[in-house]
């Protein structure tokens, strides 16, 4: 099975801005380009979990999923075959692009590409944040969370939960908006999906700091430099997620967190609730007026390599 959202990647006309932002907004480390000239940024040991490509528009690239081990990924790739998926397998420019051991691919019902690997490449101890974050929250919960948008809510829910295995954590039904949320280890969700009858994309991706201080020091930073705060400080109902959420370079959201709850499987009880807030997250006048983050018409969405 897959263990964690191991990676991310755009693509965007202004993808060398994230240079700038990465490191002295979110407080990312900036590492050697990709091939393409993609920025890729640092949270942990891991030698990159996110990549921004240059574009001519911005995009959803593909969402990387990882596995343990070898052996778990085989099992994974040939579970997927059997369900009727058109796994690729990845050659070697791919690997040592994504710099994995292993790396396998599909496009899913909806046009978004899902990676799927095992060994990501890392190096030890060597986690710099250039402005000074103590830790990102990522382990063995991975980088974070991704949250789709998608054309359909219940065929999603069946895909994603009876073909790539997710677990269902909660649910969030206002009166705006349905959102599914699912889990593949101990983080309340690395997944979760919201439907937009007709579009295909990705709404936001979340970034959790191991210090509450972090979060607060991000917050004047987008004060003081003028970076767009989309929603306010809140806390979130379900993963009980202290957060903001904040306009990146691209179309993309950034919700950056701290304090996320952790699923166990053992006595974890599903729940619906009626809104996404037990307080905050107001949404700016850019946030209520722009598309919830990067969407596109289903038939219009082109996956690239």
């Amino acid at each position: 099975m897959i263990n964690e959202l191991s990676y991310v990647g755009f693509r965007s006309p202004n993808y060398l801005e994230w240079e700038a932002f990465g490191q002295d907004i979110i407080g990312a480390e900036l590492v050697a380009p990709g091939s393409d000239g993609a920025v890729r940024l640092r949270f942990d040991e891991v030698n990159y979990r996110l990549a921004i490509h240059p574009g001519i528009r911005d995009e959803l690239a593909y969402a990387g999923w990882g596995a343990n081990t070898e052996e778990e990924l085989v099992s994974y790739v040939a579970r997927l075959r059997a369900a009727g998926v058109d796994v690729i397998e990845g050659d070697s420019e791919l690997r040592a692009e994504r710099q994995v051991a292993a790396i396998a691919w599909f496009v899913d019902p909806f046009g978004l590409r899902q990676e799927l690997s095992w060994g990501k490449y890392a190096t030890p101890t060597t986690f710099r944040s250039p402005r000074g974050v103590r830790a990102f929250v990522t382990g063995d919960q991975g980088l974070g969370h991704v949250v789709f948008v998608v054309p359909d809510l219940q065929e999603a829910h069946e895909f994603y939960t009876k073909v790539m295995g997710f677990k269902y954590s909660d649910e969030i039904a206002s009166p705006t908006a349905t959102f599914r949320f699912y889990h593949v280890n101990g983080r309340h969700h690395s997944l979760a999906i919201v439907a937009v009858p007709g579009m295909v994309g990705c709404n936001h991706v979340m970034l959790e700091v191991a210090d509450f201080d972090d979060l607060g020091k991000a917050i004047d930073l987008c004060v003081k430099n003028g970076v767009d705060i989309l929603r306010s400080l809140g806390r979130h109902t379900n993963d009980k997620m202290l957060s903001f959420y904040v306009a990146t370079p691209s179309s993309i959201q950034i919700e950056y967190g701290y304090g996320g709850f952790v699923v166990d499987d053992e006595t974890w009880v599903a729940r619906t609730y009626e809104s996404p807030t037990v307080w905050g997250h107001a949404r700016s006048a850019r946030a209520v007026s722009n598309p919830p983050g990067i969407v596109v018409p289903v038939e219009s969405l082109k996956v690239g390599a």
